[in-house]
């Protein structure tokens, strides 16, 4: 099957789609492209390598995170909305860690996407129900947990279980609808509590009595007013809106409505009656217009104050209509000020926010608290049961890595761009279709012979590894390696798979003409730590193997030692076992590298971290808070202890001087003129047998 993609510059290619019913690739998709071009030119002087090749683009190891399109996102006004509505640029909350407290903070939604996911719903014992896919990811009492794992075997990882308690501000309550009781409800408690509505009377000249009627509602927040001069105005009361008082020093500006119109006045107040059958709307409303009026909410308690104590009257029916818990603070002062304080922490609040929805936004921030469940009985998973079916599954990027979804904390996902080139989303597409270009040895042919080439050297495994596992079935490095071997262009390979072995004759033939050079990544022989930072890579043992042969047959081969783990792989011994044993597979070179964490991948690797070694997220928040790099001191340490490792086993051989570059598109065509008598030949000999 064939289909149409676009990719940057509005250029077009044809695509197959390609599925194959094996272990090592079953529930792997590969794209076959046939791509525009195959050297890539690396921006920039400060890399060792200009030019790079890379043959595929995708990873089928990365991890997935999603959940229904009708999950309510937390928004960082305090309201909600279902992720499948979110877009790009958007402030939702998110969380950080401060090394002390997980806080939460306001975050920007990078990339929203969807996929088709087999459903699971979990269920919390406060019956709040999450529909998510198996690899989703939830922050419980005991750090990230995906929704489904083993114990053992490929699918082992942390994951729910009944003993765990989700960590959040427990479940979203429903927002309620702009009904004409809500509206009304809305107007009593804000007009009754902070407007002005009043008849004057006044003497006229005949010795009648003149009367004036006033309204005027005047406010610091502009969202409250504009939504009560909103609420008037669809009750055919129309309002003017001024400048009550201009900023001056700290002060902000105050802007107010008014009307003295005697009809109108008149007709708010009918309006802003004591109902005497309230219905559920109305109560809502007049909780929120009251909050507006009277309310405060800073960061330990919710409060509403008045001196009118049928207000306060009012407040407490409507609050114990809705189940809120709460408390009244009768102050010693003549004017019978009295404060009714909700209960319950910031789980309530947010459940005041979203049943009553006040219009100032200010007043709704929950910026910098802690993340803290004063019942975390209510959020303990009850259960976890697969749906049966494949549905809509949507999932976000955000600057903390996080979200707020139905009231419980959720990891998110990272796009990676490179698969929203090929029109294809950067979620679940990512980690299940395989770009593979299977025309690069005849792109590499055309560009190494193009009168621009002058020859450079050209780094393969710089972004994705050539010798990943679908090189197996693909077999795409021998081609390329014999076009960079007719043409004497030096280059080098950088891998973690064994599978370089496979072409161990053609790089001795490269070797003869050119410089080649290749390198090993292995970051640690820890069984414990390569089973948990590395499951889908050859065993660190195996790969040291693969040096000792490379070397063997004369191929320079070195170990990178990277990356090297904080507090995780970096311990003297745990160091010293690597540079034994790369130096006794011969290896031309021993480079450690400290552990870096790019934007993005940081965000990834501090939740594998809080899964895994939970007790180091403060160090690496300290190391890695604000820069992708650890400090210059932590490097310097770091190569210091290093290099010491290296001298005391002995330091490493001085490498072979590699062969000069004789890059020549003559010694290309030669080469190419040279093959085909040789197949010339081959096929008048077999047809003398």
């Amino acid at each position: 099957m064939f289909y149409t993609a676009r990719m940057a510059g509005d250029r077009l290619f044809e695509l197959r789609r390609r599925t194959f019913d094996t272990p090592n690739f079953r529930g792997i998709e590969f794209i076959e492209v046939e791509s525009k071009s195959i050297i890539n030119h690396v921006p920039g002087n400060y890399l060792p390598f200009n030019y790079t090749i890379n043959p595929y683009r995708g990873c089928s190891h990365a991890c997935q995170y999603c959940v229904s399109g009708e999950t309510p996102v937390l928004m960082a006004d305090g309201r909600t909305k279902p992720i499948a509505h979110l877009q790009p640029g958007e402030a939702i909350y998110g969380t950080v860690f401060d090394g002390k407290y997980r806080r939460y903070v306001t975050t920007q939604v990078l990339d929203q996407w969807s996929t088709i996911k087999e459903a699971y719903r979990v269920t919390l014992a406060d019956g709040t129900e999450l529909i998510a896919s198996a690899d989703h990811r939830f922050l419980s009492n005991r750090g990230w947990k995906h929704v489904t794992g083993t114990e053992q075997g490929p699918d082992c990882r942390p994951h729910l279980t009944t003993s765990n308690n989700l960590l959040g501000t427990g479940h979203f309550a429903s927002q309620p609808k702009e009904t004409e009781d809500y509206r009304d409800g809305y107007l009593c408690g804000m007009i009754r509590g902070d407007a002005y509505l009043g008849t004057q009377t006044y003497p006229l000249s005949d010795g009648s009595v003149g009367r004036s009627h006033q309204f005027r509602l005047a406010l610091v927040d502009i969202e409250a007013l504009q939504r009560s001069r909103r609420y008037l105005l669809e009750r055919g009361i129309e309002t003017t809106e001024f400048v009550f008082q201009e900023a001056f020093g700290n002060r902000k500006q105050i802007r107010a409505i008014r009307t003295r119109s005697s009809d109108r006045a008149e007709a708010i107040r009918v309006a802003i009656q004591w109902p005497t059958a309230p219905s559920d709307d109305w109560c809502k409303g007049y909780l929120a217009g009251i909050f507006d009026a009277e309310g405060s909410a800073g960061k330990e308690a919710l409060r509403i104050c008045n001196t009118d104590g049928e207000l306060i009257q009012w407040v407490v029916k409507c609050l114990t209509r809705f189940g809120f818990s709460f408390v009244l603070e009768h102050t010693e002062g003549r004017n019978g000020l009295t404060y009714v304080r909700l209960l319950g922490g910031l789980s309530e609040k947010l459940r005041f926010f979203h049943t009553t929805d006040p219009a100032i936004t200010r007043k709704r921030t929950m910026e910098g608290r802690a993340v803290k469940n004063p019942r975390p009985e209510l959020l303990r998973v009850a259960s976890i049961e697969p749906l049966g079916i494949e549905m809509p599954m949507y999932d976000i990027t955000t600057g903390t890595g996080d979200f707020i979804a139905d009231g419980v904390i959720s990891h998110n996902c990272f796009a990676r761009s490179t698969h929203t080139f090929l029109d294809m989303d950067a979620g679940k597409d990512f980690e299940t279709k395989i770009v593979v270009k299977v025309n690069a040895a005849e792109l590499l042919h055309k560009e190494l012979r193009r009168r621009s080439w002058t020859g450079e050297g050209i780094a393969m495994g710089t972004a994705t590894d050539p010798y990943q596992r679908a090189e197996g079935r693909y077999r795409l490095m021998p081609k390329i390696i014999k076009e960079l071997t007719d043409v004497g262009n030096p280059f080098s390979i950088l891998t973690k798979g064994t599978l370089l072995l496979r072409d161990l004759d053609l790089l001795v033939e490269a070797a003869e003409v050119t410089d080649v050079s290749t390198a090993y990544s292995i970051g640690t022989l820890d069984e414990e730590v390569w089973r948990k930072s590395e499951p889908g890579t050859p065993h660190p043992r195996k790969r040291l193997d693969a040096v000792a042969k490379l070397n063997a047959a004369g191929i320079p081969c070195g170990v990178l030692m990277a990356p090297v783990l904080p507090g995780i792989s970096d311990s003297p011994e745990q160091m010293r076992a690597v540079v034994e044993g790369a130096l006794d597979a011969g290896a031309t070179n021993v480079s450690p590298i400290l552990l870096h964490l790019r934007p993005k991948v940081k965000e990834v690797y501090m939740g594998w971290l809080e899964d895994n070694y939970p007790d180091l997220v403060p160090r690496y928040q300290a190391m890695y808070g604000a820069s992708a790099y650890a400090s210059r001191a932590d490097r310097q340490a770091f190569g210091a202890q290093a290099s010491e490792i290296i001298s005391e086993a002995g330091g490493v051989k001085r490498s072979p001087e590699p062969k000069p570059a004789r890059f020549s598109r003559r010694a290309a065509d030669s080469a190419a003129r040279a093959r085909r008598e040789r197949a010339e030949l081959a096929s008048e000999q077999l047809s003398l047998i």
